[in-house]
């Protein structure tokens, strides 16, 4: 019962609106201070918006599905779309019949998404295939991969199924922490690997068997409490040949490499979102939306910018040696990978960014009122 009551309080502080760091303040200290305001840019600009469309309003993180060059979303409203990432056109739609409590997963065929009676809905080129009712509650979009669904619940189970009907082929249940962050955890594939965020730590998982390789922890919890320790992995975490990297909640980014299950480098900083990073260099926002980027090599310090102060920024992802990150105005800022500066920015419909998502040479920006706006950065 303590768990249930923990988690339940994280879920109404912390998670279910577009802008996290607001209801932060509002828990821990209104912070009066305005956010930055935009520099006056000049010269050619180097990111424009090659399409866009609009659906529901979107609360979830974008799934990429890698086959076919497309992008696959969903609406808070139960909606899921195939787009073509080169125009945006529909290549199929479906509806699951209720609103989701969970964003969407893809391997182009299968989507995956979880609705707010907690069930696992599985939809085959747009058509439900089948339902489960899962454990506990979910908020990390579910992973599709091998023919295999897997879900990520709110206390760190993982459960696997097959995508073709459902069938429930293994669960692991982990030595859980006290109290856990009712926001999209860590959820990815690595060759043969499944890689789970369960605390501070990244596991290895075998995904046939649901048994535990290895685990690295990105972040040492510290504190007098169990608010004060709580250190989550929060996604998206993002892959760099064997190299995972990931944000522990209010604590640290850092790297895990997955072929030997060992950390390689953490640096110690706030911040509430996900991460983006290049062959390059890593890059996270803090607390007061402060962008700093570290080698991936090594976790050197490449750059801090600090002019998109309490803009509260979307996590960031890099593109064409250029960092993209929205704000809570829709704007979309393009820095310069290698010196934090800010070279361009392009407007979509006003409202929140709250999620940019890559697939080759396009980024898909999703606003809070339903936006998808492609963007090319040149």
């Amino acid at each position: 019962m303590k768990r249930v009551v923990l988690i339940g309080l994280l879920a109404a502080s912390l998670s279910g609106c577009s802008t996290i760091s607001s209801t932060w303040n509002q828990w821990f200290g209104d912070d009066k201070n305005k956010p930055a305001a935009l520099e006056t840019l000049t010269g050619a600009s180097t990111v424009r918006v090659v399409w866009s469309t609009r659906g529901d309003s979107i609360g979830f993180p974008l799934s990429v599905a890698t086959p076919g060059d497309r992008f696959v979303v969903a609406s808070t409203d139960g909606v899921v779309r195939a787009l073509a990432a080169a125009d945006g056109r529909v290549l199929w739609q479906g509806s699951v019949g209720a609103k989701l409590s969970a964003g969407v997963g893809s391997d182009g065929r299968f989507a995956a998404v979880v609705n707010r009676d907690n069930e696992l809905v599985v939809l085959d080129a747009g058509r439900v295939a089948w339902k489960k009712a899962l454990p506990t509650p979910v908020v990390a979009a579910p992973l599709v991969a091998g023919e295999r669904v897997f879900a990520l619940t709110l206390d760190r189970q993982v459960l696997a199924f097959d995508a073709l009907d459902g069938r429930k082929i293994w669960e692991m249940k982990r030595p859980g922490d006290p109290l856990t962050l009712a926001k999209a955890g860590v959820l990815l594939a690595h060759k043969d690997t499944l890689i789970v965020g369960q605390g501070a730590r990244l596991a290895g998982v075998d995904p046939l068997k649901g048994q535990l390789r290895w685990e690295a922890s990105v972040a040492t919890p510290r504190g007098t409490n169990e608010v004060e320790r709580l250190a989550d992995l929060v996604g998206p975490a993002v892959r760099q040949g064997d190299l995972v990297c990931a944000r522990a909640f209010q604590s640290s980014v850092g790297c895990v490499n997955v072929e030997r299950g060992s950390a390689v480098w953490n640096r110690v900083v706030g911040g509430v979102n996900g991460i983006g990073a290049d062959d390059s260099v890593v890059v996270a926002g803090d607390a007061s939306d402060r962008l700093s980027a570290w080698k991936l090599a090594n976790g050197d310090l490449a750059w801090s910018a600090d002019q998109f102060q309490r803009r509260k920024l979307a996590e960031p992802v890099v593109l064409n040696k250029q960092v993209l990150v929205g704000d809570f105005e829709g704007y979309v800022h393009a820095i310069d990978r290698d010196t934090g500066k800010t070279r361009a920015r392009v407007a979509t419909d006003g409202s929140a960014v709250i999620a940019v998502t890559l697939l080759r040479d396009t980024a898909l920006v999703a606003t809070k009122s339903g936006g998808l706006f492609a963007v090319k950065a040149e």
